[in-house]
């Protein structure tokens, strides 16, 4: 699995993102995991066309330990199709961005 890991949190780092994730973002079944909307302007042709798997999600994993943003961009409508992909360049960066974002905002170093 392609992934952006953030590790070696501190528990107060910890804390501040788990706090900053259940605020703003869908958390998914599983504890830990949470669900980061992608705007459509950054979808691929063939995630814009789609409109039955619409919308499309990055995964998020948070422990005590790090944050791992997956690169994989996921439907919740829809188990297995061609337009769950890994993310194209675009998207990549948009993501580890994003993350870059929050820690700033959180004012966590890394």
């Amino acid at each position: 699995m392609k992934q952006y890991v953030i590790d070696e949190l501190r528990f107060d780092d910890y804390t501040k993102l788990k706090d900053y994730f259940e605020k703003n973002f869908i958390c998914a079944s599983v504890s830990g995991v949470y669900w980061i909307l992608i705007d459509d302007d950054m979808l691929s042709h063939t995630q814009s066309a789609h409109m039955q798997c619409k919308p499309f999600y990055f995964s998020v994993e948070l422990d005590q330990q790090a944050v791992t943003f997956e690169l994989l961009v996921r439907t919740k409508n829809n188990i297995r199709c061609n337009c769950i992909a890994y993310a194209t360049k675009k998207q990549r960066n948009w993501c580890i961005d994003f993350a870059d974002v929050i820690f700033e905002k959180l004012d966590i170093i890394t």
